[in-house]
């Protein structure tokens, strides 16, 4: 009798668990955001990203929480999407935070600064060495809660019309680059750096206003078609060893969310980050190929010039340490944590990746 009792208490609790579930599923709110990027519609890896970021939200809360993404200038221009969340003008934006380096320098960090982390150390410093802690301070200023939720990998050094083998070939040079740190960077050397949308580039290379670009790699690249107008592509793409991709998600917004929703949307942020990085590292290979059958002719910076680019940008950061508190206060321990990381990296992961690029293949 007792054991007839006690299967039947059992069961009005596992009946009672499996009703709550959906209860508790059709008590959260249904919400649709607007996400604001600064990506063409064309690439499927970066404004891919942010679609999969999406997709993985709705997926997660049986499309109660809907964020719709919309390509640069859609709702906003692509470089605006900082003001456009800032301002609630949309809830959401995915974007790169260098774009908005001309507000403060400080932005770079979060996501690259020239000869800084590869995407491992970026990843390591953000979730375990406090650098997520540091651009969140950073961030609340401008009414921004932000996320990682993408990556590249290492870039590119870009499409150039002529070759350039030493410093003084650097001059006069009209360049496209996202990171407005290595355009400070290269204006040091003679290079008149160009800040334009990745939509933009193509006609700007095309009618000769700009002598060259930079977007990401070969599989970009190739889909925005620049090896159609200049034939020296570049590597590498010292700013860039990595370049995170941030959420952008108004403050006040991301407050007023379920801790429920506030979770899934973190997690599928990191998603969207492995989504990118592992599409790159699989689409940029067969990219090469094509594009060097079809007459890229790949290059690579001589040591004088990448020396000399090393060199400035050692005086920059110099500059911005002594004049900006904001900036100091997040680069000291960056610069630190880099240090450490590259010790590390010294002992076991460079000598392994160096061994077995140099082991002849069967």
């Amino acid at each position: 009798m007792r054991r007839r009792s006690l299967l039947a208490g059992g069961g009005v609790g596992l009946v009672g668990a499996a009703l709550a579930a959906p209860a508790i599923a059709q008590s959260q709110p249904e919400i649709k955001w607007r996400m604001a990027t600064s990506w063409p519609k064309s690439l499927d890896t970066i404004y891919g990203g942010a679609e999969y970021l999406a997709k993985r939200v709705a997926e997660m809360t049986d499309n109660k929480f809907q964020i719709r993404a919309f390509a640069g200038g859609e709702i906003v221009p692509a470089l605006q999407v900082l003001d456009a969340v800032q301002n609630n003008t949309v809830e959401m934006g995915h974007t790169a935070s260098y774009y908005f380096v001309g507000k403060d320098p400080t932005f770079g960090i979060d996501c690259t600064i020239p000869f800084g982390m590869n995407a491992r150390q970026q990843n390591a410093w953000m979730t375990h060495g406090g650098g997520l802690d540091l651009l969140r301070n950073f961030f609340k200023d401008y009414n921004v809660y932000n996320v990682p939720a993408g990556d590249t990998g290492a870039q590119m050094g870009g499409w150039w019309r002529k070759e350039i083998k030493t410093v003084d070939d650097l001059k006069g040079i009209k360049f496209r680059i996202g990171s407005g740190t290595a355009g400070a960077i290269l204006a040091k050397l003679g290079v008149v750096p160009q800040t334009i949308p990745g939509g933009d580039i193509y006609p700007a290379l095309e009618k000769g206003t700009i002598d060259a670009a930079e977007w990401v790699g070969p599989y970009d690249d190739e889909k925005l078609g620049f090896y159609k107008v200049a034939k020296y592509y570049y590597t590498p793409g010292w700013w860039e060893g990595q370049a995170q991709l941030s959420a952008y998600i108004n403050l006040g917004e991301w407050q007023k969310l379920p801790k429920s929703y506030q979770a899934i949307l973190t997690a599928a942020c990191a998603d969207a980050e492995g989504w990118m990085i592992g599409k790159y590292d699989t689409d940029n290979v067969a990219a090469m190929r094509r594009l060097i059958a079809g007459g890229a002719q790949l290059r690579s910076f001589s040591k004088e010039i990448l020396d000399a680019c090393y060199k400035a940008t050692q005086e920059v950061y110099a500059e911005y340490s002594a004049n900006n508190p904001k900036w100091k206060a997040i680069y000291e321990p960056w610069r630190k944590f880099l240090d450490d990381e590259h010790q590390w990296f010294r002992v076991v992961e460079q000598p392994f990746d160096n061994y077995m690029l140099s082991v002849k293949k069967a």
